[in-house]
């Protein structure tokens, strides 16, 4: 029982659930999942445990459970589409930002989770407590600190680089691009096939529309990973023929190629009975 099923619950709240009002039914969520080959024990098992970690909530209508997302939840889900949908990276204000902390080893699991979140809005770590960003997180580190309750352990600035390096060096020692690059090749090798394939099927109306609900979520599902890989540097700090532009375009395409029968899968099964 890996967080697969629960990374999958987190695609179709993202990509599907949220454009209808946020709420469905559990019963569904696990017909929809069959679909991947998720069993009902594992949804409702990744279902109890997404409300426990606060991005769920349920509501019961006589013998129902419905589930939506809480506004933590919400937050996460916008946040994540801006980054998967946007096809140019953000113009650089000079500036980098420093996030220092030193939390003490009796809360090593808050810094632990702190340490995943980081990574997903684009940190990099630089050296032993001390992350860094090119992009404006001041948001995101405001909302992490009071999530945790931290404040008496980060200091968080904005600051100009002097040197004595280039900004090139800075990168190299927080992130790694040429495993970035690598891993956006592997997915442009997969999926520009794959999408070539699924162009001629569509237009021979050889694919169901729940072959194309699997295909496209799969999709978005693949694609999402490269939140907790891709740090979203600026246009200024990436190498001049970034795969990661490439890659974004080829998801918009194939996102665009399977929309309609996909949401024409999910509307059945949703609305009769949400």
């Amino acid at each position: 029982m890996g967080p697969n099923t629960q990374s999958m619950i987190f695609t179709l709240y993202g990509d599907y659930i949220m454009r209808y009002g946020s709420k469905i039914w559990i019963g569904s969520l696990i017909r929809l999942l069959k679909e991947f080959g998720h069993t009902e024990q594992n949804v409702r098992v990744s279902v109890s445990r997404m409300v426990k970690q606060g991005w769920l909530q349920s509501e019961r209508q006589g013998n129902r459970s419905y589930y939506f997302l809480t506004s933590r939840g919400k937050k996460r889900m916008e946040e994540a589409a801006n980054r998967i949908f946007k096809l140019k990276p953000n113009k650089w204000d000079q500036k980098w930002r420093l996030l220092m902390y030193t939390i003490p080893e009796d809360k090593r699991q808050i810094r632990d989770e702190l340490r995943k979140e980081l990574l997903w809005s684009g940190f990099g770590s630089f050296s032993n407590g001390c992350w860094i960003s090119p992009n404006n997180l001041e948001e995101e580190v405001k909302l992490l600190i009071q999530k945790y309750d931290i404040a008496d352990y980060v200091d968080f600035f904005s600051a100009e680089y002097i040197g004595p390096h280039n900004h090139e060096e800075l990168i190299e020692k927080s992130w790694s691009l040429t495993e970035i690059e690598g891993r956006y090749e592997e997915f442009m090798n997969q999926y520009s096939k794959q999408y070539i394939v699924h162009q001629s099927a569509i237009s021979n109306e050889e694919m169901s529309d729940a072959e194309c609900f699997v295909e496209r979520t799969n999709l978005v599902h693949e694609y999402r990973k490269f939140l907790f890989f891709d740090p979203g540097l600026p246009q200024e700090l990436l190498p001049p023929m970034w795969s990661g532009n490439h890659a974004a375009l080829l998801f918009q395409q194939y996102y665009k190629l399977l929309e309609a029968p996909s949401y024409r899968f999910f509307e059945e099964i949703f609305h009769a009975d949400n």
